[in-house]
């Protein structure tokens, strides 16, 4: 799934950004581009995210990309009243959540798009993407159909 990338101008005090590795530099440039990647082993069959070398399931380093659909559904979440910095002062509350994509793998995110009382666990949700530089876009996730 391509979404538009939404900007989010940066004022105030800086967030923390990603910094691309050897491992995730290929995820966050097809962020970058509105795309979902996670990893998929080619000895096993199992997907995995977050990115890294080996697999999880059966330490094979044969490793490949698979675009991911971007659709899931909320496993769990937590709603963050306290920000954690002075830099998300003005985003809380907001929702930290585990995310499970079709895919079968899960990622910590956020939703976004609703307020946080009316996210639910098993809440069907696809991702959208936030610009945080020229150069990282990050993966959120909204109510499916917004």
């Amino acid at each position: 799934m391509t979404e538009a990338v939404k900007s989010a101008a940066p004022t105030g005090p800086r967030k923390n950004v990603p910094e691309p590795t050897s491992d995730t530099a290929a995820y966050w440039e097809a962020a970058n581009r509105g795309e979902l990647l996670i990893q998929r082993c080619r000895a096993c069959g199992q997907p995995q995210f977050f990115p890294r070398s080996i697999c999880i399931h059966c330490w094979s380093g044969d490793l490949e990309w698979q675009r991911a659909s971007g659709k899931g559904r909320v496993y769990c979440f937590s709603v963050i009243h306290r920000a954690p910095s002075k830099a998300y002062a003005g985003d809380v509350p907001y929702v930290l959540a585990l995310v499970e994509l079709d895919e079968g793998v899960r990622m910590m995110t956020n939703v976004v798009g609703c307020p946080p009382d009316e996210v639910t666990v098993e809440m069907p949700v696809e991702v959208v993407f936030e610009r945080l530089t020229d150069e990282i876009a990050l993966p959120k996730f909204r109510p499916a159909g917004r």
